[in-house]
């Protein structure tokens, strides 16, 4: 499995399949057991070497919401890189509200996280995990909890700020339109033991907009992915059932 500079990839797979383990490997919050991951050509996980290596060329962001509550937008925004010594905090400052801007929240800088919606806490997350200009970032399914608008317009978010910066993304989701929409491949799993299944390159046209879900190209590379996912979550289903029987 191999991640290209600058490249969307994102992985499906049934639940258990490991998704969530391999994105941790990645980041360097858990240990390999075997074989290696490298980044930009540099071992950072080897079933040889039994110890977790996080850095900040690697940053995650979450399933649930990792703001701080007593801290603005743009003070969680710029944490990061000042607290590290990157910028300074009239530089960082500066960097953080053009992101803002990109994104449609500069209105809401001075806000604390509980002011304003979960969407614009999300995108706020996002910017902050790119303020220190990471080689990668890791998501791990930030959008599931939304409602599908608010999730279409973070999406959108998303894809402006990354095609300005084109940071690699490794994205972990369920949601099978999401993944398409965003991606440049879609890497499928299959269910535990997690193998690598299948990788579908995503061919819509760049900029992606959302009256391409409803095109028969999107539908047509729906179908491919979800037959190849459903395949894996009946077997995942199928084993549970003869685990409890036992």
């Amino acid at each position: 499995m191999e991640l290209q500079p600058g490249e969307f990839l994102a992985i499906c797979g049934p639940s258990g399949c490991g998704k969530t383990t391999l994105l941790n490997m990645v980041a360097g919050f858990d240990s390999v057991t075997k074989g290696e991951i490298k980044l930009d050509g540099k071992v950072i996980g080897s079933g040889k070497i039994k110890k977790l290596s996080p850095g900040p060329d690697r940053v995650v962001v979450f399933q649930s919401g990792a703001l701080f509550p007593w801290k603005t937008l743009i003070e969680n925004v710029i944490f990061g890189p000042v607290c590290q010594g990157i910028l300074s905090k009239d530089e960082a400052t500066k960097k953080g509200m053009a992101y803002l801007k990109l994104t449609g929240l500069e209105k809401f800088a001075d806000q604390f996280p509980m002011a304003v919606s979960s969407g614009m806490q999300r995108r706020t997350e996002i910017i902050r995990a790119l303020m220190t200009d990471p080689t990668i970032i890791l998501l791990d399914e930030p959008f599931r909890a939304m409602d599908a608008l608010t999730k279409s317009i973070v999406h959108d978010s998303v894809l402006k700020v990354w095609d300005l910066l084109k940071v690699s993304i490794f994205f972990i989701t369920h949601d099978l339109d999401e993944a398409i929409y965003l991606s440049d491949r879609v890497f499928i799993m299959t269910t535990r033991p997690g193998r690598l299944k299948a990788s579908i390159k995503i061919t819509l046209p760049r900029p992606r907009t959302p009256d391409m879900m409803a095109s028969d190209e999107f539908l047509g590379l729906k179908k491919q992915v979800f037959d190849l996912v459903h395949e894996e979550a009946v077997k995942a289903f199928e084993r549970g059932e003869k685990e409890m029987a036992k």
